[in-house]
């Protein structure tokens, strides 16, 4: 995978416990930690967004829309 390098501000206590985390060998570089917080955390989001989406769905009417597809996958 190919990457771009970005700069970033950081609050200094957060980045003394980032690099406690890359000096205790949990992470290979500050650059790591970085990476795999940013994609947990965007796939955190996306789930949640996923699970908003869902909350609106009528269970019943989709219920109804798969037994009729079912229905017809079984007739055909």
């Amino acid at each position: 995978m190919s990457a771009t390098k970005v700069a970033i501000s950081m609050d200094e206590t957060l980045l003394q416990r980032l690099d406690r985390l890359v000096k205790t060998r949990s992470f290979r570089s500050r650059s790591q930690v970085v990476q795999e917080a940013v994609a947990e955390k965007i796939s955190h989001m996306d789930k949640s967004a996923l699970a908003r989406e869902c909350a609106k769905l009528d269970r019943k009417s989709e219920q109804a829309m798969a037994d009729e597809g079912l229905a017809t996958e079984i007739s055909a």
